[in-house]
């Protein structure tokens, strides 16, 4: 059973930067593709980004394009997003989860992972 724990959540001025990280275990963390996705109050759990198992490619929601940067560490068995100029609407519960199944793919849809974390919330003062 594959385990993901979120961390690096809290409150955080508009402008400023913040890292959240996410540490696999129970399973090969180096054949997921992983993914954040994040979910406002009220509102629809949305994709924010993406990252093959081999780390080369990475796919990005639009709103966060230029702004966020996923990356991982294989040997860690960690996947980071690092959020600069972070914004009022950026505030939400920040998942990752990974995806087994299409690990050479970064993908999307929200059906296309198995496997989730709690959550770690991000709150951006206006």
């Amino acid at each position: 059973q594959v385990q993901l724990v979120e961390s690096g959540g809290g409150l955080v001025q508009a402008g400023g930067p913040l890292r959240l990280s996410c540490a696999a275990s129970g399973g090969t963390f180096s054949m997921y593709g992983m993914g954040w996705f994040r979910q406002a109050s009220g509102k629809e759990r949305e994709f924010v980004a993406a990252i093959n198992r081999f780390g080369g490619s990475t796919s990005y929601d639009d709103s966060v394009k230029g702004r966020f940067t996923i990356s991982r560490d294989n040997a860690k068995n960690t996947v980071y997003l690092q959020m600069n100029s972070l914004k009022y609407e950026d505030t939400a519960l920040y998942y990752c989860a990974a995806n087994p199944r299409l690990g050479g793919w970064t993908r999307r849809g929200k059906a296309d992972y198995d496997y989730w974390g709690q959550g770690t919330q991000v709150t951006v003062s206006s």
